[in-house]
């Protein structure tokens, strides 16, 4: 099932990057309903019981959310205080029209009929909700999340100045592909043809995943290396160590953000020598590759080394 997005190369002019709050924070809302999500210890310490007009709003039967709640951001490092005054500013019969179709065909909870008789209120109540959610299950992560989509917008942006506007599409996710004319997104039950709005903003964000979440004028998807936000749990399994070595297997989980070889060296504790060998011999595996930086190589994952890195101990 794809669906497809027109975009010729002449829009590529108008493709731009943002990090915002929101997008994290309802892909991870997402994430916590997923039992297929990776990191289920993040997943289970998360819990809207105390959340009623949240839980009402993105815990429908049909797996919905809003809209409303994913404005496209203005600028590139939006707040959460100035998202948020975006949601309780949405147009109330905008804002009832999308929360009811969550619920259309069942019967809906008390909250939704507070929603739609005083809508106002609720979207204020559901903005100081969002803030107490943030707070719990994503702002131990904020420091990391914002690193990682820095990251992957600084070398994008880098890789298109020196190869071309097209890398800012190019691979950007196993799920997306660009034929020269349309964004061709897969998704598991959807598909259709999109036409073109203008501007596309692109809006790495580490809780999508395996997923591509995609509006008309946006798309999120998972940065390079975001297992990396989640390191400080151990992985179920270590098939990776057995595969490739347990040092090589570190170094790979280490590249989630680009480094030089000294500073792997440095993080592993290795002899710049032996760090340079294992970075040549992952790259020559195709897991990693090197760009420039004024004087400084860095290295950083492939897609390939991305797929693998998940699994790699952190």
């Amino acid at each position: 099932m794809v669906i497809r997005f027109e975009f010729g190369a002449a829009d590529l002019a108008g493709l731009r990057f943002a990090h915002s709050p929101m997008a994290e924070m309802v892909a991870s809302l997402f994430a916590r309903r997923s039992t297929s999500f990776r990191y289920a210890s993040w997943r289970r310490g998360v819990s809207l019981d105390d959340l009623p007009v949240l839980r009402a709003v993105v815990d429908g039967p049909l797996g919905y959310a809003p809209d409303f709640l994913t404005p496209v951001p203005r600028v590139p490092r939006p707040a959460l205080s100035d998202e948020l005054r975006a949601i309780a500013a949405t147009d109330p019969g905008t804002a009832v029209e999308q929360v009811l179709a969550g619920w259309r065909g069942h019967t809906a909870p008390p909250e939704m009929t507070w929603f739609a008789t005083q809508p106002r209120k609720a979207l204020a109540a559901l903005s100081v909700e969002l803030r107490r959610y943030f707070d719990h299950a994503l702002a131990p992560l904020w420091p990391r999340l914002r690193t990682l989509a820095d990251t992957e917008i600084a070398a994008r942006s880098r890789a298109a100045a020196e190869r071309g506007p097209r890398v800012m599409v190019d691979g950007l996710h196993p799920r997306l592909a660009w034929d020269g004319s349309a964004l061709l997104i897969k998704y598991p039950e959807k598909s259709g043809e999109w036409p073109s709005v203008g501007d596309l903003t692109l809006l790495p964000t580490a809780f999508a995943g395996d997923h591509v979440f995609a509006m008309r004028d946006a798309l999120w998807y998972a940065p390079r290396g975001h297992g990396a936000v989640w390191g400080h749990e151990p992985p179920r399994t270590d098939p990776l160590a057995a595969l490739i070595g347990p040092t090589r297997a570190r170094v790979l989980a280490l590249l989630a953000r680009p480094q030089s070889t000294g500073e792997v060296a440095a993080a592993m504790r290795l002899a710049p020598a032996t760090a340079s060998h294992h970075l040549t011999t992952l790259r020559d595996a195709g897991l990693v590759a090197p760009t420039r930086d004024g004087r400084r190589l860095l290295y950083h994952r492939t897609a390939l080394g991305d797929q693998l890195g998940a699994a790699a101990p952190q």
